[in-house]
């Protein structure tokens, strides 16, 4: 493509590949444009009015239902009826967008396949083209792989797709709009659609995506908005398009039915995302000096405020007809060892029990050799049915203060902060290079897990109750002299990464002054 075929007022300013001109048509690029002149302004202040509320949060303020949306909350109403690809999805797998994990999903065994262009994905150029490329091919069943000896190609029977674009904080600033970086949700969920909407349409699957990151209704009425305007544009029926929502931030969890009612003509129910949930307490939190979580290892879905907002979550999708998904257990099988391998599928199993038995209608996994495991719990609570949207939980009673009971604080041991530090450089590493999902220790780890980890080490520092259960102070002093001593173990796995520029970002992160928002908005700009 040469700059005078690109739209007026779009500029690209990264490499096409060869095949990327199949994806960044003129006609592509121009709806990207036109979703960014109508939306940005409005993308602009939802993220103003972000920082305003951090600010406020900061000095002290406590969340809490809103009293002018009281209306909605007590109202009568459900959403739009789902279409018969959505209605069973016991097991969804996710991952990101490259050509094997996508050929493995789509085979996996899953009701549901989560493309994931945002946590799991680092979002260099090559990344994003090649993973709608990916995409592309998959939706017309030509993707294929000839790698290490394999083949591989797509089964008859397959995952549905739902696809992930990235949150409203992000940017793509590869590709201007008169001048200005478009959204990189924007223009995720712009190519995808442009050219892939008639395709999944003519299917009966689709177009279906996650919206992650939101932190209030005002912003899933942008997205609806957006969805509106789309349609429109291409001529497809309004109520096409069905998105889930992640309910991943503590703000978004006194919003919930709000969030359903702006999204309902669209709307696929709501998912518990657990990880980046846990980040988000201690974001937003990260000042107050009565707040203090314990290592990561004990804050399960069991813990208080999880478990209320589990259970809420549930309570309300159920009530306004909505499929409540929960979320991952970061759980993986473990090779050549058997032991803890069984204890890995124990955890998986008591997971996947407990969501099912609490009525929800089903739940991730981020490996194919967890589908059966998943499968088989909700299989064992909904035999055939295909949800249990039906399961009303009249009995849950959640209250604000039930959301903001942060427990327990404690212990906070030398290993738990060691292995912040650990995950916090291996990852950020990794996603420097190229990964954004990454096997560590056992676990899939992403971008929401490695921000736990910063976030976490940062608190303990500014916290006077960061204090380790041998009686010493987390200070930035104890953290920099133990990241050294990580730094080599992560280097002494073999694992590749640049991980002595992780280290530097990491200890910047960790030990500065000031809370950077998203540890991807810097790490973006690092990358080429």
């Amino acid at each position: 493509m040469t700059t005078q075929s690109l739209p007026q007022g779009v500029a690209i300013t990264a490499p096409l590949r060869p095949g990327f001109d199949r994806i960044l048509t003129p006609e592509a690029l121009a709806f990207v444009a036109t979703l960014h002149r109508a939306f940005e302004p409005r993308r602009r202040e939802l993220l103003a009015a972000r920082v305003a509320r951090t600010a406020r949060l900061d000095a002290g303020e406590k969340p809490d239902f809103l009293a002018e949306t009281r209306a909605v909350r007590d109202g009568d109403w459900t959403i739009a009826a789902l279409p018969p690809a959505l209605q069973c999805r016991r097991v969804e797998i996710t991952g990101p967008v490259d050509r094997k994990m996508i050929i493995n999903a789509f085979n996996s065994g899953a009701d549901s396949y989560m493309a994931d262009f945002e946590d799991a994905n680092t979002p260099n150029w090559d990344n994003q083209i090649q993973g709608q490329i990916n995409l592309f091919e998959a939706i017309r069943r030509t993707i294929t792989l000839d790698q290490g000896g394999k083949s591989y190609r797509l089964n008859d029977k397959v995952a549905v797709l739902q696809v992930r674009p990235r949150g409203w904080h992000l940017d793509e600033k590869h590709v201007l709009v008169d001048g200005q970086r478009v959204s990189g949700g924007l223009f995720d969920f712009g190519l995808f659609l442009f050219h892939n909407a008639r395709e999944l349409m003519a299917r009966g699957a689709g177009p279906f995506f996650y919206l992650p990151k939101l932190e209030g209704h005002l912003e899933a009425r942008l997205w609806n908005d957006a969805f509106v305007l789309a349609q429109d544009t291409l001529g497809i029926p309004r109520g096409t398009i069905k998105a889930t929502v992640l309910i991943e931030t503590i703000l978004a969890a006194f919003e919930m039915d709000e969030i359903l009612y702006e999204l309902r003509d669209h709307s696929a129910g709501l998912n518990a995302g657990r990880w980046d949930y846990i980040f988000s307490a201690i974001k937003k939190f990260k000042v107050d000096r009565d707040f203090c979580l314990a290592d990561r290892s004990q804050i399960t879905m069991t813990v208080p405020f999880m478990r209320a907002y589990a259970l809420l979550l549930l309570k309300t999708c159920h009530k306004r007809k909505a499929p409540a998904i929960g979320g991952m257990s970061a759980l993986i099988p473990i090779k050549n060892d058997e032991a803890k391998n069984a204890k890995a599928m124990d955890g998986i199993r008591m997971d996947k029990r407990r969501d099912a038995t609490d009525g929800y209608d089903g739940g991730w996994v981020a490996h194919p050799g967890l589908v059966s495991v998943a499968m088989e719990e909700f299989v064992a609570v909904l035999g055939d049915k295909p949800n249990q949207i039906g399961k009303t939980r009249d009995d849950v009673a959640v209250a604000a203060a039930d959301l903001l009971n942060f427990k327990p604080e404690s212990p906070i041991t030398e290993a738990g902060l060691r292995n912040n530090i650990n995950v916090g450089i291996h990852y950020l590493g990794a996603w420097l290079s190229g990964s954004g999902a990454v096997p560590i220790h056992n676990l899939m780890e992403d971008a929401a897990t490695a921000e736990i980890s910063r976030s976490q080490v940062w608190q303990w520092i500014q916290s006077p109750k960061g204090v380790l259960d041998d009686g010493r102070k987390v200070t930035a002093d104890l953290v920099r002299s133990l990241i050294p001593e990580e730094l080599a173990k992560v280097k002494a796995t073999g694992a590749e990464g640049q991980f002595d520029k992780a280290a530097q970002i990491f200890e910047g992160m960790a030990t500065g002054r000031d809370f950077t928002e998203f540890l991807t908005l810097p790490l973006y700009e690092e990358l080429n």
